[in-house]
């Protein structure tokens, strides 16, 4: 059983879903030159990005993950799909990615679970909680079909699901080193403290919503067992 992973840039690692997961990951670093697969393997991951969803121009490669995002969710493959990635995923699935109207979300912020995510298969149980953020682009309009699951105060559209594919707006991969990679040099330095004061909180969010998404990517890979055996 293998996660195919896309990175869409070296600051923007797994993180700690390198930890959480379990299992075997197999990264695609489409920056350095490596080709975006047709098809995932057990399961799939798309990480963030600096880019925005459109700007296939500077990031070559986002048609073809476009084009591996839409064939995952139909085929049914476990997807998790993070900032960029969900964005992606948005709009590989007919929705709308905008640049956000209420600029920069930055920092440790609270998101809050919607009524479907209190019988959702990796969100159950989250309620109110702290997650990072680093976006100023956001998800405007959903797939059709998608089930809105988590909201926030700046940008309502913060998770959902669609079919087997979950897009989270949040960074549950980013560290307290990996986010103060991205303010050094930007003026927000004065957010690592607030990140690094709520890694135990978002420890403990998250890696049961990764080690739940593992548990799908292991059922979806596991042979049907012949009857009488």
């Amino acid at each position: 059983m293998r996660i195919t992973v896309i990175e869409n840039e070296a600051d923007a690692p797994l993180g700690y879903l390198a930890g959480w997961l379990g299992l075997p990951c197999d990264v695609v670093r489409p920056y350095l030159g490596e080709e975006i697969p047709e098809r995932a393997a057990d399961g799939l991951i798309v990480l963030g990005g600096e880019a925005a969803a459109w700007e296939d121009e500077r990031c070559p490669w986002q048609p073809a993950t476009r084009a591996l995002l839409r064939r995952a969710v139909e085929d049914g493959t476990p997807t998790l799909a993070v900032c960029l990635g969900a964005q992606l995923l948005t709009m590989a699935c007919g929705g709308t990615v905008e640049r956000g109207g209420d600029g920069l979300e930055a920092g440790a912020c609270e998101v809050v679970a919607l009524p479907a995510a209190a019988a959702d298969p990796l969100l159950a149980g989250v309620g109110r909680a702290v997650a990072v953020q680093y976006h100023r682009d956001a998800m405007t309009r959903l797939p059709d079909g998608a089930v809105p699951l988590m909201t926030g105060d700046r940008y309502p559209n913060q998770a959902y699901r669609l079919g087997e594919a979950w897009a989270v707006q949040f960074h549950p991969e980013a560290t307290p080193d990996i986010f103060a990679s991205w303010t050094a040099g930007t003026g927000l330095e004065h957010l690592d403290d607030q990140v690094r004061a709520a890694a135990p909180a978002l420890e403990s969010t998250w890696r049961p919503m990764a080690r739940a998404f593992a548990a799908r990517v292991r059922a979806h890979a596991a042979p049907l067992t012949p009857q009488g055996a």
